[in-house]
């Protein structure tokens, strides 16, 4: 995901009360609860092409995040046999992880659950099958993209491509969510519009109506149009008035969440039932655990360099178990790099990851960043 990781032009909201006020005040809308079970704090772990795999889940959810999802698995991809079918199965995350018992690996803190699985794909009878597939392996729901604004996803009629064209968007909606059992829930994930034109936003109407329509829980809507893709601020004032044309509709806020204070700014700013934490919760899953301690009522609390080096070794395990030492070198490089902005000397942990590519690497400079030396046997060799 080759983006920008800070915010840019972020315009100064009017809130009703302090970021502080309004945490520890809110109720969670108990619907989103009631579709899927342990969602029980108006914030998750949002798809995160490249990044949000089974290892940064399970850190986030150590930190407090009630509810992630997958990247977007193509459907032809599941379909063939290939990533999605393996490396993303919740439950074998679980197994293997633990390298034991599933329900005694849960207990031990390996369980990837409540989380959907995101498919995006071109045509509806295999879209469905995506679906499908993602049902049987275990996923409590199906999220289906129409929101991917990258060039190479559009220009092969996926994500943010339907945007444009409602009568393609239509029938895939239809056909996944009547493959799906309609005990399973199925959502959405969407962006603003097309581009900034009228016809678009009409278009965004004639898609987000008929997604309710056929009996999905939610959409989730990034603020941001596709053609915008990551540029510029996200249009808060969008979402707000999205949700006061539609008071009786469960409604999830995404766009321009960089630190804890901006998932209750939404909250109160845009009036969304949930936020989605995106590229603001890359090597930083203390936000989880800030989100709660504001609910809580309890004062914010940045990550000690202990807590830092846990959370990297934890982090790099858990991807090397996942993808093997090699692949696990290149996904962690990128993390370091996130990781970093949390430790004293920030530009000098950084350029010392982006070293890194193999498990004595990463050894070397966590000893030499973290303070104390690394037992070997955390890092699997």
């Amino acid at each position: 995901m080759s983006v920008r990781m800070n915010p840019e032009n972020v315009p100064e909201r009017s809130l009703s009360r302090s970021v502080e006020a309004i945490a520890a005040s809110w109720e969670t809308d108990p619907r989103l609860a009631q579709v899927v079970p342990g969602f029980d704090r108006p914030f998750f772990q949002a798809g995160l092409a490249g990044y949000s795999d089974g290892a940064m889940r399970l850190v986030a959810r150590a930190h407090g995040c009630p509810y992630c999802i997958t990247e977007a698995l193509l459907d032809q991809t599941l379909i063939n046999g290939g990533k999605g079918r393996r490396k993303e199965d919740p439950d074998l995350i679980a197994t293997e992880c633990g390298m034991g018992d599933l329900e005694e690996n849960r207990v031990a803190g390996f369980d990837d659950h409540p989380i959907a699985g995101q498919v995006m794909g071109t045509r509806p009878a295999e879209m469905a099958r995506g679906a499908e597939l993602l049902v049987g392996m275990g996923y409590d729901v199906i999220d289906v993209n129409i929101a991917c604004p990258v060039k190479k996803i559009r220009k092969h009629n996926r994500g943010g491509h339907f945007l444009a064209h409602p009568d393609q968007a239509l029938p895939l909606l239809q056909a996944v969510r009547d493959a799906v059992p309609a005990e399973v829930p199925c959502t959405v994930k969407m962006r603003r519009a097309f581009d900034d034109t009228s016809e678009m936003a009409d278009n965004f109407d004639q898609v987000f109506d008929a997604v309710y329509e056929m009996g999905y829980a939610w959409a989730t809507v990034h603020c941001r149009t596709v053609q915008q893709k990551y540029k510029g601020p996200g249009r808060w004032e969008f979402l707000r008035e999205l949700v006061k044309r539609h008071p009786d509709r469960v409604i999830l806020g995404s766009g321009d969440i960089w630190e804890v204070g901006d998932i209750f700014a939404m909250l109160d700013y845009c009036g969304v039932h949930a936020v989605s934490v995106a590229r603001g919760c890359i090597g930083n899953p203390w936000i989880f655990r800030q989100a709660c301690q504001l609910m809580d009522g309890e004062s914010p609390t940045e990550p000690t360099l202990e807590e830092q080096r846990d959370v990297l070794l934890r982090h790099h395990e858990l991807s090397t178990v996942i993808h093997g030492e090699k692949r696990s070198g290149r996904m962690m490089r990128k993390f370091g790099i996130k990781f970093a902005a949390h430790h004293p000397r920030p530009d000098e942990v950084k350029a010392d990851f982006i070293q890194c590519s193999t498990v004595g690497d990463w050894r070397s400079v966590i000893e030499r960043h973290y303070g104390e030396s690394v037992d070997s046997s955390i890092l699997r060799s």
